[in-house]
């Protein structure tokens, strides 16, 4: 196979990467989301590949990481943070624009796929991807393919209520779905920073919070002890299911390095074994899984 596209639709930023057959990136561009204009979305879309086969000069294979999830009933985009999205033909509008077949993913299958390929789980059998960032999601790989389920829905455990919540996870927070106290309202991004308001009355963000905790900030330090704690039970229940062999950390707050010490210490209280064999595990090609993954949809 020769060169393969993928693009990565994020809710800030959009991302292509072309891709060689070893999967070496040979060209990339990254540009700002339009954020809540779906038009202008599948242009800047468009654009980004037609500025990468200009510049390779000839055509690719186009692989989409998406947040949410095509329909398996209307084919309609569903479950994006990106609420722009929900309801519309993404794949056929681009198909149409691009004028040839593309495959789609949600952006976790995505990272967890990339990181299954080649990265940090490359030698794992069963692999569960992670998005720790303005959002939470979830992917599942087996034996390098990409699971989506009957749904459409595979992995998707930032939707699911957190598990075993104590006093301080009350009161349950709203979210975009419709329900109270998902996981994302907890681990994400703006979960973490709206934990640290709650607790302190200081609103700083994410990468701030992380940042101070590890300089030694007491309260920081306290916000990030209890991110740990959520975050090791929500990560238990998904053991307890999938019984995965790795588990991969990406997005954002995956950079916060002492998760990957502290969330294995606390999670086995949680798991219905005697042993946990899965390993947390960083990710290895960091904030371009999600074009990597894409663009490896045309590999299976």
């Amino acid at each position: 196979m020769g060169v393969r596209l993928g693009v990565d639709l994020g809710g800030t930023k959009v991302e292509i990467a072309a891709l060689d057959a070893k999967g070496a990136i040979v060209e990339r561009k990254r540009v700002d989301t339009p954020v809540g204009d779906y038009e202008a979305t599948v242009d800047v879309i468009v654009n980004l590949v037609g500025e990468i086969e200009a510049r390779l000069r000839g055509r690719g294979s186009v692989g989409v990481a998406t947040p949410g999830a095509r329909s398996r009933a209307t084919g309609l985009i569903k479950n994006a943070n990106s609420t722009c999205l929900n309801g519309k033909p993404l794949k056929e509008d681009l198909e149409k624009r691009l004028d040839r077949e593309i495959r789609m993913a949600n952006d976790a299958n995505c990272f967890a796929l990339s990181e299954a390929v080649d990265g940090a789980a490359r030698d794992a059998d069963v692999v569960f991807g992670v998005i720790l960032g303005t959002g939470v999601g979830g992917g599942i790989v087996v034996r390098k393919r990409a699971l989506e389920g009957v749904n459409a829905i595979a992995g998707e455990w930032g939707h699911n209520p957190l598990p075993w919540p104590a006093a301080e996870d009350e009161p349950r927070p709203a979210c975009f779905c419709g329900r109270r106290g998902c996981i994302e309202k907890y681990l994400s991004g703006p979960g973490l920073a709206a934990d640290h308001e709650k607790v302190t009355g200081e609103r700083i963000d994410a990468a701030q919070v992380a940042s101070r905790a590890a300089a030694g900030d007491a309260a920081c330090a306290a916000t990030v002890s209890r991110y740990e704690a959520r975050l090791a039970r929500s990560l238990a229940s998904v053991v307890n299911v999938l019984d995965p062999d790795v588990i991969v950390l990406g997005g954002g707050l995956s950079q916060i390095g002492r998760l990957y010490e502290h969330v294995p210490a606390l999670w086995g209280a949680h798991v219905f074994s005697d042993e946990v064999r899965t390993r947390l595990v960083a990710p290895v090609h960091g904030d371009s899984g999600g074009v990597r993954g894409a663009a490896w949809l045309w590999d299976e």
